[in-house]
């Protein structure tokens, strides 16, 4: 679980530029308040588009993300509101698949 040198390049480079633009807004919350308010939207994108579309389907795999996450310093935040509602969609699905017979025992 790591970006290539080529985007961990790319990501240091714009989260310097964030950070200095954060640093020229000092003394000035408005707009800190807008920036702060912006990085939580690019959040929010990312966390609800590519990531969640990433997850993989297969609980094991799931269960095998999950533990990598530990071991790389955690998840990133997430309203536990959110993460709660997530977790009971992902036992509401794992709970109908049981539900449901093996593909290879339907009969044609």
């Amino acid at each position: 679980m790591s970006l290539t040198p080529s985007q961990q390049g790319r990501l240091t480079n714009q989260l310097q530029q964030l950070n200095e633009l954060a640093t020229e807004l000092e003394g000035q919350p408005e707009d800190l308040l807008t920036l702060l308010r912006q990085l939580e939207q690019l959040h929010r994108s990312v966390q609800d588009g590519p990531f969640r579309g990433s997850l993989p389907a297969d609980r094991s795999q799931l269960f095998s993300l999950l533990q990598s996450v530990e071991r790389s310093g955690g998840w990133p935040y997430i309203p536990r509101l959110q993460l709660r509602t997530f977790m009971d969609l992902l036992q509401h699905e794992a709970a109908a698949d049981e539900t449901l017979p093996a593909e290879d025992t339907l009969v044609a």
